[in-house]
C-alpha cells in the first residue's frame, strides 16, 4: 500500500479513486492532481513506482489542504461561528441541523432518537 499524507490508500483501485480516499480530495481534486503529476488517472496505485508517488505526495503537500489540518481548520471554522453567537453557532451547539432544514418531522440524525414521554425521572 501506497502511504501518502498518512493515509494507506488502496493498492488495487485506480489511482483516482485510490486518492479521495484521503480527507479532502474528491474525485475533481484527485483529477487535478493525477494532471499536475502528469499520470493516468485509471492506472493502479500498485503500478507506480517510487518516483511517482513522490510525485503525488509533493502536489498534495504543497497545493493541497488535508486530513488533521484541514479538521483543524473545519473545527476552528464550527468554534468561531459558535463564540460569535451566529444563527449556525447556535444551531452548532444545540446539536440541532445548521442548513435550514426542517425539523418538527425528520432531523433524527442530528437531534438523536426520539424522546418518548414518561420516560424521565421516576417521582416518588
Amino acid at each position: 500500500m501506497a502511504r501518502i499524507a498518512g493515509v494507506d490508500i488502496p493498492n488495487d483501485k485506480r489511482l483516482i479513486v485510490s486518492l479521495t480516499y484521503i480527507f479532502g480530495i474528491g474525485p475533481t481534486s484527485a483529477k487535478r492532481i493525477c494532471d499536475k503529476t502528469g499520470l493516468d488517472p485509471s492506472r493502479r496505485v500498485k503500478d507506480l513506482n517510487e518516483e511517482e508517488s513522490i510525485k503525488i505526495r509533493n502536489v498534495i503537500e504543497n497545493d493541497f489542504k488535508v486530513e488533521g489540518a484541514l479538521r483543524g481548520e473545519i473545527r476552528e471554522n464550527i468554534k468561531r461561528l459558535m463564540d460569535i453567537g451566529s444563527y449556525r453557532g447556535q444551531r452548532h451547539k444545540r446539536g440541532l441541523p445548521v442548513r435550514g432544514q426542517r425539523t418538527s418531522t425528520n432531523a433524527r440524525t442530528r437531534k438523536g432518537p426520539k424522546q418518548r414521554p414518561g420516560a424521565g425521572k421516576k417521582k416518588k
